[in-house]
């Protein structure tokens, strides 16, 4: 098959992807995990948009200079040499299965709301997560145009309860309605930095767009738009639904809700309104589900096309998908799945969430690094690089050691791999018989 008939993704599919995969889970679970914060998460959202327009503008500015496919690890890989563009590769790869493991969870987390039987079930939470998975990795080893259609559908599905719940806020807040009391909690900077590191999640994925590039119409050009708008766009609505939780929802309610956006507008519109809002969450985290899964298979493929990984993972269908890399990436999330389903779903997305950034941001902060390198005639963009790496840095030191750690322990284990491959592009080929 020919390289036209392989691509098939414009602009509203490309940007779908960015803002699907950024508006997703993070914003349906995270006002909970937020909520004991206090006035620090508003703190966090805004250092997080600041820094993720920085880093938005990095690749934006990469992907018009080079629309190289396999996004992030490929610019490393290009400036630092295979070493470290192996490692960056690892952890990104890392960070997408693992955290896909976070959004499968959301997906059964908002379902519990209208099928409370979910939360009862022995198994039944992993086991749906677990199923969702396999249909979105199906769905995107049939053909990239599939995976771009399911994600235009469910990006306007999640935009209708989101948008909905900030309208209802600027209504209350002009109708002169009270704001809710809240109990204080004083600005702290670690409390500020552990909010900084949860936010981030909603911006995993800002670079979705770089990674498939080779399957974009016109990349040079369609990406940096897509990148840019995408950002921007997802940080004008996790600032207003942030605003609307501190403002109209009790901090212990949302705490302690397995839905809070449901549970917001059911509060406000009526109960029958919760179960479907939590139905409209659910499609939110499975089409953002479904992004990520597109990019867990591209990022292998495209290391074995460079020679970091073995070759195996380059082998494609006839529709151009990278049907092993798809296989493998799903394998591993399917375990690391199964292997947490004992924690309860607000903790298990925690959990996952936590581990999945500590593990990706070596990638972003190299992938600045090498930004500072190949766009140093342009030296705006260097200093946002410079601003977006120490960011990065501080928002990974929010996340706490014990996130560190197993993300650390996920990078670490990629080394046999990599040496394993290596060895073997060293090693001499047997001579022909004669």
């Amino acid at each position: 098959m020919n390289d036209t008939a392989k691509r098939g993704l414009g602009f509203w599919m490309t940007l779908a992807l960015v803002v699907g995969n950024l508006i997703g889970s993070g914003i349906y679970l995270l006002p909970a995990t937020l909520a004991p914060l206090g006035a620090n998460q508003l703190a966090g959202w805004v250092i997080t948009i600041a820094g993720s327009l920085c880093m938005a503008t990095v690749f934006a500015r990469l992907s018009a200079r080079q629309p190289l496919p396999g996004g992030p690890f490929a610019y490393v890989m290009q400036q630092f040499g295979p070493g470290a563009g192996f490692a960056a590769a690892w952890a990104y790869w890392t960070m997408v299965w693992t955290g896909n493991g976070a959004l499968a969870v959301a997906v059964v987390s908002n379902l519990s709301l209208p099928l409370p039987w979910l939360g009862h079930a022995p198994g039944a939470p992993a086991a749906l997560a677990v199923g969702a998975v396999w249909l979105l990795t199906l769905v995107n080893i049939r053909g990239v145009r599939g995976a771009g259609d399911v994600q235009l559908v469910t990006t306007a599905l999640k935009l209708v309860p989101l948008v909905g719940l900030i309208g209802l806020a600027l209504w209350l807040m002009l109708s002169g309605t009270p704001h809710v009391a809240q109990p204080p909690v004083a600005l702290s900077p670690t409390l500020i930095a552990s909010a900084a590191g949860l936010t981030f999640w909603g911006f995993l994925g800002l670079e979705s767009a770089t990674v498939p590039s080779d399957k974009v119409e016109n990349a040079g050009r369609v990406v940096p738009r897509a990148t840019l708008w995408g950002v921007v766009l997802a940080g004008l609505i996790y600032l207003g639904i942030a605003l609307a939780f501190q403002a109209y929802m009790p901090q212990d309610a949302a705490a302690h809700s397995p839905s809070p956006v449901a549970e917001f507008l059911g509060r406000r519109l009526g109960g029958d309104i919760s179960g479907i809002v939590a139905v409209f969450a659910a499609i939110s985290a499975f089409g953002t589900l479904n992004g990520f899964i597109l990019v867990q298979g591209e990022v292998p493929w495209a290391m074995a096309r460079d020679g970091l990984f073995p070759a195996w993972f380059g082998k494609e269908t006839r529709a151009g998908t990278p049907i092993n890399a798809h296989i493998v990436s799903s394998v591993l999330l399917t375990v690391i799945t199964l292997l947490n389903y004992g924690r309860d779903m607000g903790n298990l997305f925690t959990f996952i969430a936590s581990l999945s950034l500590a593990a990706g941001m070596l990638t972003y902060v190299a992938t600045m690094a090498a930004a500072m390198r190949l766009l140093r005639d342009e030296p705006w963009v260097v200093v946002l690089a410079a601003l977006a790496a120490l960011f990065n840095a501080w928002a990974l030191w929010g996340l706490g050691l014990e996130a560190i750690a197993y993300g650390l322990v996920l990078v670490a284990l990629g080394l046999p791999v990599y040496l394993l491959v290596r060895e073997r592009q060293r090693s001499p080929r047997p001579s022909p018989r004669t």
